[in-house]
């Protein structure tokens, strides 16, 4: 079966002009606004290891991680892993790995631990995520998007737990949900441990996460 992607490459060169889009590409598929849930999954296969978020029909194309945040990715992954592999309760994952949030949303946090249940076909995204984390990447849209706008669709969408890394502010907060929203259980600074609530005894060194970030 040739892909939409192999279909645009057998195209006629002549019909563009280089150093600019190839725009036959983009009329392959949906216009913002329009996407389904089944067309944000097929490019989502095609595309690879880039990060694509969809939001009521909409794209949402996020940026390439530097090596500070992959390195902070990292290595909160390592402590939530370790903590939580021998529970058998659930699974810490990174991303990129799309989770659906709600009808025609779909997600990728940085970081997300799955109780099993979540997990009922390894090959389609979890339905949802226990505890996401999120390390917010420099510019306003990007911390808008983490503090702003997925605080505000995570909650909604039961997420019990999220973690925003915050390198601007050197700060670790961790929401807990109440009810439909949010509520601050603590905003952590260099010096002092980030705890969960919703995982007893889960703590990671502020200090030691934006150093991991420098490469320490």
């Amino acid at each position: 079966m040739t892909t939409l992607l192999e279909s645009a490459k057998s195209r006629d060169r002549s019909n563009g002009k280089p150093h600019e889009p190839v725009w036959e590409l983009a009329k392959l598929w949906p216009l913002q606004g329009e996407w389904t849930e089944e067309d944000y999954l097929a490019l989502e296969r095609e595309i690879g290891n880039q990060m694509i978020e969809l939001c009521d029909g909409w794209l949402e194309i996020l940026p390439m991680p530097d090596l500070y945040h992959q390195y902070i990715v990292a290595m909160l992954w390592s402590s939530l892993n370790d903590f939580t592999r021998p529970l058998k309760q659930g699974r810490a994952v990174q991303a990129p790995l799309p989770v659906r949030i709600g009808k025609g949303k779909f997600r990728e946090p940085d970081i997300g631990y799955f109780e099993n249940h979540r997990i009922k076909d390894v090959r389609k995204p979890p339905e949802g995520v226990d505890l996401a984390i999120e390390v917010v990447s420099p510019g306003n849209e990007n911390r808008e998007r983490d503090l702003v706008v997925k605080r505000r669709e995570y909650a909604r969408a039961g997420v019990r737990e999220y973690w925003i890394v915050d390198h601007e502010e050197r700060t670790i907060m961790v929401l807990t949900l109440a009810g439909k929203s949010y509520k601050v259980h603590g905003v952590f600074k260099p010096g002092e441990d980030a705890t969960s609530k919703l995982l007893k005894g889960f703590k990671v060194a502020v200090s030691d996460v934006f150093a991991a970030g420098e490469g320490a």
